[in-house]
């Protein structure tokens, strides 16, 4: 590509970089071998870097501004004036990052999420590399692992548990899995092991080296080096995450390969052996086991021996052994074998929202009908309807129906109750009349969003046909020599 062009338009530029991801992605798969030596030029390539602005300033965290106080949605003139500076410094080498902003953020345990917001510079510049690194490594991801991965999401985690437990296979016992402190304590040194594995070009591993080196600014406005760790929050974080976490994919699935074709691994198990298969998302991880409990509880050597070298380790309050009848949690969801109501003597793998996932819908529709928060009712609709509608989008591929009733029983009184408060002088019968008619909420054109009347329907389980976003079969371009 030729950097040394005017910026092109974003749908040119798309296309351009689509193009060229598929070169990327199709040179990696030929060859599983190859170290890719000079992509560089296309991190300041002004498509790339084009197509990363429009993602910086597109994602949610567009509103939120690093240590030089920008916000990304707030820019609107002088963007070519921006990428233009990002390219020069880019191409002279003379960009360097900034510390990120620490900004914690409470969690349900009481404990802290730490999040680093890097600048808008740093922001444009991890997107782009991003652009470049993600179509290489995700030739060598395995299909085990969904988190932040291009069309991948949660719900083939939870349809792949779904089919690993049920009949024939009866995967049963479950190892449930988490790893302490994730995005704090990846050992660089071992993170940059993996990328160059891959990555040959001295200028990239640099760049990427420079904001994992970059530092934090805390809250309390004290400077903290990064000595491990990707912070969360950061555009290129969860990709150097997931290279970090392949450590694990790849554990198992050569665990499984060695065992051979299908005819041999139902002999292994015949003599006593186990069968293991790792479902991962991000640093969430299961690993369902057709075996015994002791088979299951052997993998908190094996797992923290696979972690170690990453300078990971378990968290021992978090992780444990069960069995797919007793049911576990996982990426918000409840997974347990139980009775089928109607057939006697059969069981069934059921998928519903977890008591913890039901209880934080129920705490937000709780703190959004607050009296004081909402002018008008068509107001508190407005904000209320995009969280009612997320959640149930999220939990409408499981047995929910009964959950969604339930939530949508709570937010219809909620919001009864609002307006009672605002209306103190009305009775029950006019309050109904002026304002319920026909036990239906709305105002100003904008009707109650109701969970109960929200379709439920079974998700498609895709295995290992998820298709890739860079698999073209018209491009053919054949690679030049490394």
């Amino acid at each position: 590509m030729n950097t040394g062009e005017p910026f092109p338009g974003l749908y040119e530029a798309e296309y351009r970089v689509l193009v060229m991801q598929q070169k990327l992605h199709q040179w990696a798969m030929a060859d599983r071998g190859r170290r890719f030596d000079d992509v560089f030029n296309l991190v300041y390539d002004p498509a790339f870097l084009v197509v990363a602005w429009d993602r910086v300033r597109g994602n949610k965290g567009g509103r939120t501004a690093g240590v030089d106080g920008v916000k990304p949605a707030s820019i609107v003139f002088g963007v070519e004036k921006l990428l233009t500076g990002l390219r020069d410094d880019l191409k002279a080498r003379r960009f360097q990052p900034q510390r990120v902003r620490e900004k914690t953020i409470p969690k349900a345990s009481g404990k802290v999420r730490r999040l680093g917001i890097p600048t808008v510079a740093d922001r444009v510049v991890q997107a782009s590399l991003k652009l470049v690194l993600e179509p290489i490594f995700e030739a060598d991801f395995k299909p085990c692992s969904y988190g932040f991965r291009p069309k991948r999401r949660a719900q083939d985690a939870i349809a792949e548990i779904h089919y690993l437990a049920s009949p024939p296979r009866n995967y049963e016992w479950v190892f449930e899995a988490d790893i302490k402190a994730c995005f704090d304590e990846i050992d660089h040194t071992a993170l940059m092991g993996r990328v160059r594995d891959r990555v040959g070009d001295k200028r990239v591993l640099g760049l990427v080296k420079a904001f994992l080196k970059a530092g934090v600014l805390s809250e309390d406005g004290s400077a903290k080096a990064t000595i491990t760790g990707t912070p969360q929050g950061g555009i290129l974080s969860p990709l150097l995450a997931n290279i970090a976490l392949s450590v694990l994919d790849e554990h198992f699935t050569q665990k499984w390969e060695a065992l051979g074709p299908e005819w041999a691994r139902r002999k292994h198990r015949r003599a006593g052996g186990s069968t293991m298969r790792i479902v991962r998302y991000a640093d969430d991880f299961v690993v369902m086991v057709n075996g015994t409990r002791d088979d299951a509880e052997a993998l908190w050597d094996e797992v923290a021996a696979v972690l170690a070298p990453m300078g990971l380790r378990l968290s021992e309050e978090k992780t444990r052994v069960c069995h797919i009848d007793d049911g576990f949690d996982f990426l918000g969801w409840h997974i347990e074998r139980r009775d089928q109501p109607s057939r006697t003597g059969k069981k069934a793998i059921y998928t519903y929202p977890s008591k913890k996932s039901l209880a934080s819908i129920v705490g937000k529709v709780r703190s959004l009908t607050a009296r004081a928060k909402h002018r008008t009712l068509g107001d508190l609709l407005a904000r209320l309807n995009p969280v009612l509608r997320g959640w149930c989008t999220y939990f409408r591929h499981g047995v929910s129906k009964r959950t969604f009733g339930y939530l949508d029983h709570y937010a219809f009184w909620r919001i009864v109750g609002w307006l009672r408060k605002r209306h103190p002088k009305l009775n029950m019968g006019t309050l109904i009349r002026r304002h319920l008619p026909g036990w239906e909420i709305a105002d100003g054109g904008i009707e109650m969003f109701r969970p109960s009347r929200f379709a439920v329907e079974r998700y498609r389980y895709r295995g290992t046909k998820i298709p890739s976003p860079w698999a073209s079969e018209t491009t053919t371009t054949p690679a030049p020599a490394a």
